[in-house]
């Protein structure tokens, strides 16, 4: 099966493969360098040292007896003796280097010690006889024959020192043949395995990417489920899926949106004209029958009336909250502070002390961010205290972003209701108390939203004052 996890799986087998090849070409070359390196500077070389001891050892002694022999003087045989104790402690020197009995270099040693005994026997009667000529024959062919097996000792060990340079520098190309096989191999792999990876898990990948890309601009257009692994074909089966629900989704918002405009229309037209006709009759009666009804009656009028223009107030902030986001202008710089100023003259005298700081312009539309900035101004209004009225307007800059504060120094909101009061028709307060229809904020929430920003209640604040913060993207500040 194609997939994801065969590919990964292939790739480490494969890379295990040639590591495990590479690690044991490298432990057999260290082993192998090791063991030469060892033989060579651990034994033979210092088995030669001793080798060339022994036979200068030996040609003392032999010089010394030539000296007696020559002169008759005892006091030449002084390195005759010396030579023996050397023989003796070289001898013993090469035994524990290895020069013991079943390997070559312990047989020639024995080879050694057998001419180099039959010698000095003949050496010590020598010394006893010094002018029988038939000794003195004797043994130099005696010594002649240690002089073979002394050079043949050396011969065979230099050859063997020999070998195992041969084996270190055999060695030695070995793990550099190795080491260059491996990265040869591992960059071949890579090579092999980033095509394969480009050609059955990339393409694929920005194949996907790319029809996602265009689904994204033309949502109707099918995404292929392509031929890559099977992670990416139940992937691309997913997001196709998805996109179908987003097409499904789509359609049953646009027909909400025909319905909510459908809505809107009969608002302003079929549901206003009996509400018109409602509040003008019930004013003829007033009219007609005022002083003719007794209190009650004209009570009864009354209350029609103001429901009826509580009705149609309500109706028309229905249709101002329906329609934010929807058939409205493009967003272009906006300068904050002429918003400010044309929301506090769209209010009525409000007696309020208002003061607002330099406020930078933000992309946004003005219609709408006058009327979100008229709720919020016209919210702390409302709920002013028993003291005069201060509202401040602030702003701060963020990360492309600005956040602006609207405080005052009103009745307050519990922090619990810091959500809620941004709901559509959420009120915190009886209407005989406090009218509105409770939509202002949720209709400030909206717009605020749909220029991509947050709103919020300062619950944090401690200086006894209600705080809003929102958020609107950065504009082009003009010169």
């Amino acid at each position: 099966m194609n997939t994801l996890r065969r590919w990964v799986l292939l790739l480490v087998v494969v890379e295990a493969i040639v590591l495990a090849a590479a690690v044991t070409g490298g432990v057999i070359g260290l082993t192998q360098l090791g063991e030469a390196r060892m033989r060579v500077v651990d034994q033979i070389d210092p088995e030669l040292i001793e080798q060339r001891e022994l036979e200068t050892s030996l040609l003392e002694q032999e010089t010394g007896l030539r000296g007696f022999l020559l002169s008759g003087r005892v006091d030449f045989l002084t390195p005759y003796q010396e030579g023996r104790t050397q023989q003796q402690q070289s001898v013993a020197d090469m035994r524990r280097l290895g020069a013991v009995e079943g390997t070559p270099a312990g047989a020639d040693l024995d080879l050694v010690l057998a001419k180099a005994v039959e010698w000095q026997a003949t050496a010590e009667r020598m010394v006893g006889a010094p002018t029988d000529q038939t000794l003195v024959e004797t043994g130099k062919a005696q010594f002649d024959a240690v002089r073979a097996a002394l050079d043949s000792q050396r011969a065979n060990l230099t050859a063997e020192r020999e070998a195992n340079r041969q084996t270190l520098l055999r060695s030695a190309i070995l793990l550099t043949v190795v080491f260059a096989v491996a990265v040869a191999l591992l960059v071949i792999l890579f090579v092999l395995l980033a095509l394969g990876f480009h050609r059955r898990v990339a393409r694929p990948v920005f194949s996907l990417a790319n029809e996602i890309r265009a689904a994204t601009s033309d949502i109707s257009r099918a995404i292929p489920p392509g031929d890559g692994p099977q992670e990416l074909k139940q992937l691309a089966e997913d997001v196709e899926a998805l996109r179908k629900r987003l097409v499904a989704e789509t359609d049953e918002l646009q027909r909400s949106n025909s319905d909510l405009e459908q809505f809107a229309y009969v608002a302003s037209h079929d549901l206003q004209e009996p509400l018109r006709k409602v509040i003008s009759f019930c004013q003829l009666l007033q009219r007609r029958y005022q002083g003719r009804l007794d209190e009650r009656g004209e009570q009864y009028i009354a209350f029609a009336v103001d429901g009826s223009r509580r009705m149609q107030v309500l109706i028309n902030d229905l249709l101002a909250f329906s329609r934010v986001g929807r058939g409205t202008g493009e967003f272009a710089d906006v300068d904050m502070g002429e918003v400010v100023r044309t929301a506090i003259g769209n209010l009525e005298q409000t007696g309020a002390d208002i003061t607002v700081s330099e406020l930078p312009p933000v992309r946004g539309e003005e219609s709408l961010l006058t009327t979100m900035m008229q709720n919020l101004i016209g919210n702390a209004v409302k709920f002013r205290g028993e003291e005069p009225a201060h509202i401040e307007i602030t702003a701060e800059p963020g990360d492309g972003e600005w956040t602006f504060s609207v405080s005052d120094n009103g009745i307050g909101i519990d922090p619990e209701y810091a959500d809620r009061i941004f709901v559509i028709f959420q009120r915190l307060h009886p209407r005989a108390a406090y009218p509105g229809t409770g939509i202002g904020l949720a209709m400030a929430r909206k717009i605020v939203e749909h220029h991509g920003g947050r709103i919020w209640l300062d619950t944090s604040a401690t200086n006894g004052r209600t705080t809003f913060r929102f958020t609107l993207p950065v504009g082009e500040k003009k010169p």
